[in-house]
Formats: C-alpha cells, sequence, structure tokens
C-alpha cells in the first residue's frame, strides 16, 4: 500500500532533462518529508564492459564534507602499536585474542583497519570478513602502517566507490541536514575519483554513462554531470 507521503512526491522525475548538483540538491532536500535525517544518495551506470577487459572500480574517497556517520573503528595491530591505535581514536584494538573473537562471528564494528605483519592472519578469515565488506585491503588504505591516518580517514569521513557486475555505483554524499555546500564538495570529491580512475584504466569513451541523485525515501533525478563550483 502506497503511503499519503509517497504520494505526494513527484511522478516521472525521469522523464525530466538532466540539471546540474546544485539545481537538484534543494529539490531533493524538499522530498525529504521523513521524520528522520535521510542520506543524499548518487547512482552512476558506468561502461565497465570493454573489449579487452572489464572495468572494476574499488577505492575510498575522504569527504571534505565528511559523512554524517559515526563510524565504529577496529584495529588489528601488534602490542607495541595498540597506545599509538586507542589515542588515534580507534573503538577497538587487538591481537591475536582479537582475531579470533572475529573468527566467532564477534564483528560491532564498521571499518576494520591492520598493520601489514598482522595481515597474514587475518586474510584466513575471508569467509568472516568478506562477505560483509569488511577485509582490509591495501588499495584502500586500510593495511597500513600508518595508523594515525587511516583512523582518521576514517574517523572523518570516507566513502567506498565499488561497482557491480552490471556497472551500478551507489555512494552517499551526506545528510539532508548538511548545508548545500557540503554535500557539492563531496559530490565533487567523487566526480575527481572516478575521473582518475578512467585514467587509470583503459576506457573506450565515456566512463560514466549516466548519474542520478535521490535521497533515502524519495524519487530519483538524473544529474548532468560534471565538477561543479
Amino acid at each position: 500500500m502506497t503511503s499519503k507521503r509517497f504520494k505526494k512526491l513527484p511522478k516521472k522525475t525521469s522523464e525530466i532533462s538532466p540539471e546540474a548538483i546544485e539545481k537538484l540538491i534543494p529539490v531533493v532536500k524538499k522530498n525529504c518529508t521523513t521524520k528522520f535525517d535521510e542520506s543524499i544518495d548518487l547512482s552512476f551506470q558506468i561502461n565497465n564492459k570493454q573489449k579487452k577487459s572489464e572495468i572494476n572500480i574499488r577505492t575510498v574517497v575522504n569527504l571534505p564534507g565528511g559523512s554524517g556517520k559515526k563510524i565504529k573503528v577496529a584495529v588489528v595491530c601488534e602490542d607495541a602499536k595498540f597506545a599509538d591505535a586507542k589515542s588515534a581514536g580507534a573503538d577497538i584494538v587487538g591481537s591475536d585474542d582479537f582475531i579470533e573473537k572475529i573468527r566467532s562471528g564477534e564483528i560491532n564494528f564498521e571499518k576494520l583497519i591492520c598493520t601489514p605483519s598482522m595481515m597474514i592472519k587475518l586474510s584466513k578469515l575471508g569467509k568472516v570478513l568478506g562477505p560483509k565488506g569488511l577485509m582490509p585491503n591495501p588499495k584502500l588504505g586500510s593495511v597500513t602502517e600508518d595508523l594515525k591516518t587511516a583512523i582518521s580517514d576514517a574517523k572523518s569521513g570516507q566513502a567506498e566507490i565499488r561497482n557491480d557486475k552490471d556497472g551500478n555505483i551507489g555512494v552517499s554524499i551526506g545528510k539532508k541536514s548538511f548545508n548545500d555546500e557540503k554535500l557539492i564538495k563531496n559530490y565533487n570529491a567523487i566526480v575527481e575519483t572516478l575521473e582518475k580512475e578512467k585514467s587509470n584504466n583503459t576506457v573506450k569513451g565515456d566512463l560514466i554513462k549516466s548519474a542520478s541523485i535521490t535521497s533515502s525515501m524519495g524519487v530519483s533525478y538524473k544529474l548532468k554531470l560534471g565538477k561543479s563550483i
């Protein structure tokens, strides 16, 4: 059964011509009529089917405007680095005992960071961490000796960008409560990252085929691609 709130939302937004991000943010916010602070989300369709290879993107973006989420960060490291990890803001810090807790299914964190020497032990938990997207990865900066930077980045606001087999990417740029400037800065950071991914991969034609913006419980609008001021 369709709710009264949903019935009041605009219809057939897919038939509206694409607009720039700065014009669409106020429109999307206007549709945020729920009682909670809805997230503002982007959807990209990329040209991942290439003649010689298939494009698979997996990277992270540090959002200059933050993510609006409180991230519980866990760190697996040597005992000698416990104090550094805790002082950097890690919520959970552990070594072999912590790895055993994870093995048994005790996962009460949203981000896992690991030092390179401990990754050998942690890599055996692929079946536990992999499906949840929690396995640390050097490409994503979560396998590192620089725990302070990794923890700080995770806490301040990061977004993971990865496409599925059909070339879809979904990523949040913040919350309805964010001012427009913060949301636009986050959008620009994501677009810049995708542009770099194009240059790092052999892509024939445009990497991004289409893009849209919506809120958690709103409707979708087509985005005019490009960086905004």
